[in-house]
Formats: structure tokens, sequence, C-alpha cells
């Protein structure tokens, strides 16, 4: 019977309260019942020898004091990422007000003055032409006579068609086309800026709200004052 314990007990590390029946591992009070139930039910002219018994009560002490130590580290693991995510969200929320600057080409228009966005040159251009196109592809507004230097360079769009007109609101995308001194196209970064108004904390994550579009906070590429004129 003995045997029959320690072949249960190296078979589960897993010590939960109550009966076995209807689980996959073996507890303590389980371990204890098959016990008494051995005491109970050996022969008295062939008993079963005292020291075994203690050798299953000490492998048992053992594998219940790593359990009890892997439910310690359970419990610091979880406060440790609540207290994580609390500070987190803590620290995210004191960003409202600051100015984002995002690795995003969209600008989105709902009846603000103006758009800013940056783009970057990796080194000097011969032709620079910045296009903000609709949501249909279409080109509303064009700059040609920009910066052709390496290096960010910001520009802030009025929201105007090349017309003079004020464009519909809706969502419009900044599109950079360079060329090198050899006549090859130039890969360019375009990131768009704004003051951070919200943010917002959701099952799939934290996100933030730039001039009335959300956005993830990988998207963020850096954080300024609100009167930080870099970049």
């Amino acid at each position: 019977m003995v045997n029959d314990i320690s072949s249960l007990i190296n078979q589960s590390t897993n010590f939960n309260t109550g009966a076995a029946q209807g689980k996959s591992s073996l507890g303590k009070d389980d371990f204890f019942k098959l016990m008494m139930a051995q005491l109970k039910n050996q022969s008295p002219l062939d008993p079963t020898d005292s020291s075994k018994y203690a050798a299953e009560l000490a492998q048992f002490s053992s594998l219940e004091q790593l359990q009890n130590m892997n439910d310690s580290l359970t419990q610091n693991i979880n406060a440790n990422y609540m207290l994580t995510q609390s500070v987190n969200n803590t620290l995210t929320a004191a960003l409202i007000g600051k100015s984002a600057k995002l690795n995003s080409s969209q600008i989105k228009y709902d009846g603000q003055s103006e758009g800013d966005f940056t783009y970057k040159l990796p080194s000097q251009a011969n032709t620079v032409t910045v296009k903000i196109l609709d949501q249909n592809g279409k080109v509303v507004k064009s700059y040609e006579n920009v910066p052709m230097t390496a290096g960010e360079h910001k520009l802030s769009w009025d929201f105007t068609d090349n017309a003079g007109d004020e464009v519909a609101n809706g969502d419009y995308t900044v599109k950079v086309e360079a060329t090198t001194p050899d006549g090859d196209p130039m890969t360019t970064d375009i990131y768009s800026t704004g003051v951070i108004q919200a943010v917002r904390f959701t099952e799939s994550g934290t996100s933030i709200v730039v001039n009335g579009s959300e956005y993830s906070l990988s998207d963020v590429f850096e954080i300024l004052e609100t009167n930080d004129s870099s970049s």
C-alpha cells in the first residue's frame, strides 16, 4: 500500500484540497485518507515498516512546500503585473496635453486650424514633392518648394486644397516623393504630430487619441512638450 501511495505522489505535484474523485491529480487530503486506510487495513501480523511511512511523509512534505512556493510565486507575479499596469496607466494618463510624433502618414480633419506632419530625408535630395491625398486617393494639396536637405522637416497644412478652398472633414494621407541627385527614388519617413487629447484603456491595450484619431502606443515615435518647436 505504501508503494501505491508513493506511486501516486510521484505522478502528482499539484496538491489541491478536496477529494481526488473526478480530478487528474492527488490532493493532500486524499493522501492522508489513503494513508489512514492503509493503517486501518494492514495486517497486525505483518505491519508496514514505520520507516516507509516516514519516508512517504517526508516526500509529501517536500512536494507540498514546492507547491506552496509555486503558489506564492504566482501570486507575486500577478501582484507585480497589476502594479506594473497601474503604474503604466498612471504614466500614460500624464501624457494628455503633450505633443506626440507618430509613425503615421495619416491626418484627420475635423475642424481644427491646421495639421502638422514631418518628413525625413536620409540625404540631400534632388527633388521633393509633398502631396496630400483624400480617402479616394485624389491629390487635394501639393507642396513643391520644400526643404530638400537631409534630416527632418516640419510642415503645417491649413486644410485647404490647391484652389484655396477648405477641404471636407475626413481622413487624409501625406505622401512624399523624393529623388536622389542621380534621379533614383528616395525612401522617406513620414510622421504626423499633434496634441494627445485622451488616453483609452481597453482589453486590447492602451491607446491615445491625437487630433481625433486613435493610435496604439507602439505608433508613438516621440513625446514632446506642447510648446516644443523642434522637428
